[in-house]
């Protein structure tokens, strides 16, 4: 069922947002299956709330992919789950310099928030040292904040990180509750939903999102915003599934340009306050409308994503001056 509502009907869920109340499902509901002749008016209400929070700063984040593949976990969208076929370059964790490097070429990109990512179910005790000894170097030279992404954490090993110096933790919760065993079986939906919980009681900054176009129903659309909301995320990347061959999601199409501007948008309103980020899969999704998902995201990562491309720095600076946005520069 497709949705038309007046100007002031979706203004009115702006301004039920900046009171910090919950939309209804109904409501929720409405702005994913409105009509694709409302997207403007929706990413007007949505920029509404953007503008509240976060003016027209943009923050920009970088992957570095400090261990590639060689992952015992069934993840069917990962290229470096177990059970891909996708050929892809292999590598143990990297080593300190490395490390740092990429930290130094964060800066280059502008970026204010340097994300260290590792494929695996959980960091070993010799992996968990070299992130440790590689913050606190960057730490002590160059003024960026970062997010750790290494799997599944016990509380110990998230105090370490913290005290090394990471301010933020991401373990996304990818989809809804009900649809997690259609794709991975080797971990549960509470699993990560623990360790979001280990970074925040560690003192990390708690990020955690989504991918879209897994199969899942609007309905679980909206159970997700709602349980990113409850979780309080911090930060929460909205990944668009990038359908990789040799994965077993790789039949799947992707999402329409129209209709991942309406989940930002749902997002934006259910989760006012927090950082939105268009994460992987934009390029190949959005496309031409990349420019229109910062009107209700207000952060994108710049490069490269795990195995993927991503669009050239250049370009993406380009949109954001062309937009009348800046970049946000990291303030520790």
């Amino acid at each position: 069922m497709k949705v038309t509502l007046q100007a002031e009907k979706w203004s009115g869920l702006a301004e039920k947002a900046l009171r910090g109340e919950l939309l209804t499902q109904e409501e929720a509901l409405f702005v994913l299956r409105a009509e694709d002749e409302e997207v403007l008016t929706i990413m007007q209400a949505a920029f509404q709330v953007r503008q509240h929070y976060y003016g027209k700063k943009v923050k920009l984040n970088m992957i570095l992919n400090a261990k590639s593949g060689l992952c015992p976990e069934d993840c069917g969208y990962c290229s470096q789950s177990i059970v891909s076929a996708a050929p892809i370059e292999k590598y143990s964790f990297l080593d300190k310099e490395t490390i740092v490097a990429g930290a130094r070429e964060a800066m280059n990109r502008k970026a204010g928030t340097y994300c260290i990512v590792a494929s695996g179910r959980g960091p070993t005790e010799k992996e968990l040292e070299q992130v440790v000894d590689a913050v606190r170097e960057i730490r002590d030279t160059m003024p960026l904040k970062i997010c750790a992404c290494l799997g599944i954490l016990k509380p110990e090993q998230a105090s370490r990180l913290k005290d090394a110096g990471v301010h933020r933790y991401n373990h996304n919760i990818n989809t809804s509750r009900d649809n997690y065993s259609q794709i991975t079986s080797t971990h549960t939906y509470d699993q990560r939903v623990d360790t979001v919980e280990a970074a925040k009681q560690a003192g990390m900054s708690p990020c955690s999102g989504v991918i879209i176009g897994m199969g899942e129903s609007d309905e679980e659309i909206v159970e997700m915003a709602v349980a990113l909301r409850n979780l309080d995320a911090d930060s929460i990347p909205i990944n668009f599934l990038n359908a990789i061959p040799g994965t077993p999601l790789e039949d799947r199409g992707r999402t329409p340009a129209m209709k991942a501007l309406k989940v930002l948008a749902l997002f934006r309103l259910m989760c006012p306050g927090k950082e939105i980020r268009v994460a992987g899969g934009r390029e190949k999704n959005l496309r031409t409308l990349q420019p229109l998902a910062l009107y209700a995201a207000n952060s994108i990562f710049v490069g490269d994503y795990l195995t993927t491309p991503g669009q050239e720095v250049t370009t993406d600076h380009q949109m954001i001056e062309d937009l009348g946005f800046e970049i946000e520069l990291c303030a520790l």
